[in-house]
């Protein structure tokens, strides 16, 4: 019978091979001789191969293996195939031997990402250092050519500073803090390259949503210090500016004033305030207010901020002098020096200041036809201190009664009455 030397054959072969391409096998032998030689060759096996048998100087056939279809060794390593060599006899006798074709990789293939795309949304108080996404490309070749690292091809400036790509596993992790109100969204491209230098790109988008992290923040456009108590309701005291970077009901703002006090807060326009008078001031009352403004968004939980105006209440001569005493009375005896004390009045004014500025006088009454305050008695302005200017004599006369001004700055006046009593004296001797 035929005989192959080796019935087991290893042929190995690039897949990048031209078809057409021709490989010798070796061949087989037969101790026979005439018909009963070897007379011819059979391969078996798949459609990648075909057999060409080429005849020696000698007459002797040599077969070759030819490659009739390009290969793939993704999609077959390997290749199966059997060389039957045949006698002439009869029966005709067989040998055979195995060929197994051992396809070798080429960098035929770039890497692939498993996604078209990745969109990934992520919170703006995600923890630095965490992992945001893992992009992840396969290549089907083998060995260094099938061998995978990933890299940034296209990315801003601010990006770079945020993510970072390990180029062995494609995990993209977070190396600074995001702030939805700074960038909202980023966008970038990576790039898988093999080992052969082919490579594919796929596009990361990240959308940074809002967390409730910023207070609501108020500005005073403009305020006053100090306001008069005699301002009509309705007068602006401050203007306010409300805003916060939030989004959505974070960044939804309500505002209030505390209470208790004679203001309101009104909404003039979006985001903005004015504090006014909601109704009469008194500064006798309240000289001072410390109004608290607050604003709150509505968030989850909610945040806020307020903001504390300090107003100081002015004075207006809105109050007269009062008198301790409506009616007032001295007993004085006769013959007294002048400048003797008759008795002191007193008003005071809950008005501040020059408001407040009491001074005396008294208001010019008669007796027998002079007046009182250049005839017996004079008031100190300043104190309210009633003196005589010269002695009284009670036989000329018994009793008077003084009225007693008291105007303060603004011109508000009050009056009382003084009864003066005089006392008699035995200065005179009997007449005869």
């Amino acid at each position: 019978s035929p005989s192959f030397k080796e019935i087991e054959v290893e042929q190995r072969m690039n897949e990048m091979t031209a078809p057409g391409s021709r490989f010798p096998l070796a061949e087989a032998h037969d101790p026979d001789s005439g018909s009963n030689s070897l007379q011819s060759y059979e391969l078996t096996g798949d459609e990648h191969f075909s057999l060409a048998v080429q005849a020696g100087p000698g007459g002797d056939q040599r077969p070759e293996l030819v490659l009739a279809k390009a290969l793939d060794r993704e999609e077959a390593a390997f290749h199966e195939l059997v060389l039957r060599a045949m006698d002439g006899g009869d029966p005709a006798r067989t040998g055979t031997a195995r060929i197994r074709v051992t396809v070798l990789d080429a960098n035929d293939n770039a890497p692939v990402f498993s996604q078209a795309e990745y969109t990934v949304r992520v919170p703006e108080d995600v923890p630095v250092g965490s992992t945001l996404v893992t992009v992840k490309a396969t290549d089907v070749d083998e060995g260094q050519n099938g061998h995978v690292k990933y890299g940034f091809h296209r990315i801003s400036e601010r990006a770079s500073e945020l993510f970072h790509l390990e180029p062995k596993t494609g995990e993209i992790t977070l190396k600074n803090s995001l702030d939805f109100e700074e960038i909202s969204s980023h966008e970038m491209e990576v790039q898988a390259r093999d080992g052969g230098e082919l490579f594919d790109t796929v596009k990361v988008s990240f959308t940074v949503t809002d967390v409730n992290d910023n207070e609501p923040e108020i500005t005073v456009s403009s305020a006053l210090s100090e306001i008069h108590e005699d301002a009509a309701a309705g007068t602006v005291a401050a203007l306010l500016h409300v805003q916060d970077p939030d989004s959505g009901a974070n960044g939804e703002v309500r505002c209030s004033l505390d209470g208790g006090v004679p203001f309101r807060l009104e909404k003039s326009f979006e985001h903005y305030y004015r504090v006014v008078t909601a109704s009469e001031l008194d500064r006798e009352q309240v000289s001072e207010y410390n109004l608290t403004v607050r604003a709150r968004d509505s968030g989850a939980p909610s945040l806020q901020s307020s903001v504390v105006l300090a107003l100081r209440v002015l004075d207006v001569n809105d109050n007269a002098p009062v008198f301790a005493q409506e009616r007032y009375s001295a007993r004085v005896r006769e013959n007294n020096l002048a400048g003797a004390l008759v008795l002191r009045v007193r008003a005071t004014d809950a008005d501040w200041g020059q408001n407040a500025r009491v001074r005396y006088r008294l208001w010019e009454g008669r007796v027998r036809g002079a007046p009182l305050s250049s005839y017996k008695f004079v008031v100190d302005a300043e104190s309210g201190m009633i003196t005589l200017q010269e002695p009284l004599d009670f036989e000329d006369t018994r009793g008077y009664a003084l009225l007693v001004e008291a105007r303060d700055g603004g011109g508000l006046v009050a009056h009382c009455k003084v009864e003066v009593e005089i006392l008699d004296v035995n200065d005179n001797p009997p007449d005869v």
